[in-house]
């Protein structure tokens, strides 16, 4: 029955399960520093000060992003409230229109079968599923980057099209541009600029055709440059480019990593669609025509961003609608060729998927042994044995999910070459399981983490007074605290809030393995409590 209905209905299937999938829980765990939390804020305050235009964090001018996802999220906390679900519900939404995109899409370069082998995979694996269920910019961004490309590929098919089809590609880069930035465009260009290498410049784009990719792009990506501009902003967009140059020739702090660090993370946390990728990309004969294109994405993007030198996960999140197409094709001629699944796909999806297993199963165990792990003093950092003494109640019986997923995940796999329904069972099982870390073991983390100093900032929420952290980088004080908008200019002055100055009650948060510098500092500063590592502190009123 249920595969009637998706004959019928495939659209409306995909985009009911992937509702089903993304939008519950949304809200079931606080947003997470920084990026979350960041982001949630520039939109907050966007609504707060009525200024939509400017992106603002503290209220004052922040340079990083363009305004576009903060526009979706800010139209998102209008209809349903500040709140975690408010922040998150853009990204749920990308992720029912790229699944439906997915789908689209794969049949127009192959067939309705890799089409669904490609919406299976994406949404079975580990990170690409949790995208979805985040705050963060990425999603969005890979999305128009991806559709840009898209485009591209379809003038190169459609070549009595080649006007519209280039028009519709810059118009989605310049959405990518008003989304993150011009990176955009430097990893268009260098796509197109491999693909045109590779085929000696044959049926290269025409002027006429540039000419209106140009003008699409810069249409939308730069009319809000334009707009600061002329609003006598200029300066915002100069320190905007600066900082995109600067990000990928510096390292920020905490985000260093090596070459292969991007490797390592495609690899698992793209698990089990990593591993078809690897065997899919080794298939040459009768592939589709956009997977030259897509093997260039992959090499591009994964190369790029190794070479910068900041290394965060999301940075090569772009590879996975490559890495799921190309792991797709690798499924399909499996079984339209009735092929055996190699020796090494099957041990390597054992091996990693054994590894996640027992990630899974240790996780809640940690929390029951905790005092004997802290005691043993095998952990050096301070903080981290402070996160760890958190009250986190479990219920004891978590443990077994992680068992039963490893027993499902090697049961399907022994079954690979013997039961047409084992792949299924594999992806469905790593669906499950990603919706039960999501649920049962996410909302825990958090409270180790960062669950004290929420806490504590939700606490004031309403008292007219100040938050500020400091010796870390963070902006839950400002989300969580619901900071209002500043009515005295030294709000942030640092000098100002410590030294008793300040117009009204100030409040400091730091961790504990800072609190002797800062004292050192202002010794002034009265402690009120320690808990999970955070040192809360206020300063006296003169």
């Amino acid at each position: 029955m249920i595969k009637s209905l998706f004959q019928k209905y495939p659209y409306l299937i995909i985009a009911l399960a992937a509702a089903i999938l993304f939008l519950p829980y949304l809200g079931a765990v606080h947003l997470f520093d920084w990026d979350e939390i960041n982001f949630a804020e520039a939109a907050r305050e966007m609504i707060v000060s009525g200024d939509y235009s400017r992106v603002q964090i503290n209220y004052q001018a922040f340079q990083e992003k363009p305004p576009l996802f903060f526009w979706l999220q800010a139209l998102s906390m209008h209809v349903f409230g500040v709140n975690e679900w408010a922040a998150r519900f853009p990204n749920a939404l990308c992720g029912i229109l790229s699944l439906l995109g997915l789908f689209y899409i794969g049949q127009r370069w192959a067939n309705k079968q890799l089409a669904l082998w490609w919406v299976l995979l994406y949404t079975a694996s580990l990170l690409p599923h949790f995208y979805f269920k985040s705050g963060i910019i990425d999603p969005w961004f890979n999305l128009f980057i991806f559709g840009g490309i898209c485009f591209l590929i379809e003038a190169h098919r459609k070549l009595d099209s080649r006007i519209k089809y280039m028009a519709y590609s810059g118009l989605m880069i310049g959405l990518a541009i008003m989304t993150k930035g011009p990176v955009a465009l430097l990893i268009y260009g260098l796509v197109y600029l491999v693909y045109a290498i590779q085929n000696r410049f044959s049926s290269f784009l025409s002027w006429q055709q540039t000419l209106t990719f140009t003008a699409s792009v810069l249409a939308i990506g730069g009319s809000w440059f334009l707009l600061e501009t002329l609003r006598g902003r200029g300066e915002v967009v100069v320190e905007f480019v600066i900082y995109q140059v600067r990000l990928l020739q510096t390292q920020d702090a905490g985000h260093g990593g090596p070459f292969f660090y991007h490797f390592i993370v495609l690899l698992l946390g793209c698990f089990p669609a990593s591993l078809f990728f690897l065997y899919g990309y080794r298939k040459t004969t009768d592939q589709p025509m956009a997977m030259p294109w897509m093997k260039i994405l992959f090499w591009v993007v994964l190369i790029l961003f190794s070479l910068v030198r900041t290394k965060i996960v999301h940075y090569s999140s772009l590879c996975y609608f490559p890495l799921t197409f190309v792991a797709a094709w690798g499924i399909y001629r499996l079984r339209t060729d009735d092929q055996a699944y190699p020796v090494w796909l099957r041990y390597g999806l054992a091996f990693i998927g054994t590894v996640l297993a027992l990630l899974f199963t240790a996780l809640p165990l940690i929390d029951r042994y905790k005092e004997k792990i802290i005691a043993s003093d095998l952990i050096k950092d301070r903080f981290a044995v402070a996160n760890l003494q958190a009250e986190v109640a479990w219920g004891g019986w978590e443990w077994l999910l992680g068992v039963l997923f490893g027993i499902a995940v090697l049961g399907s796999i022994s079954l690979l070459n013997r039961r047409s329904w084992a792949i299924h069972t594999l992806l469905g099982t790593c669906i499950l399981g990603l919706e039960l870390l999501s649920v049962l073991y996410i909302p825990k983390v958090e409270q180790y983490t960062q669950g004290a100093a929420i806490e504590f900032y939700e606490s004031k929420q309403g008292e007219d007074c100040y938050l500020y952290t400091v010796g870390f980088k963070s902006y839950a004080h400002l989300f969580y605290g619901r900071k209002p908008m500043p009515d005295n200019p030294k709000h942030s002055d640092e000098l100002w809030l410590l030294t008793g100055e300040a117009d009204k009650p100030v409040y400091v948060v730091t961790k504990n393995i800072r609190l002797e510098e800062w004292k050192g500092y202002h010794p002034h500063l009265e402690i009120l409590y320690e808990k999970n590592g955070f040192v809360f502190m206020k300063v006296p009123e003169n």
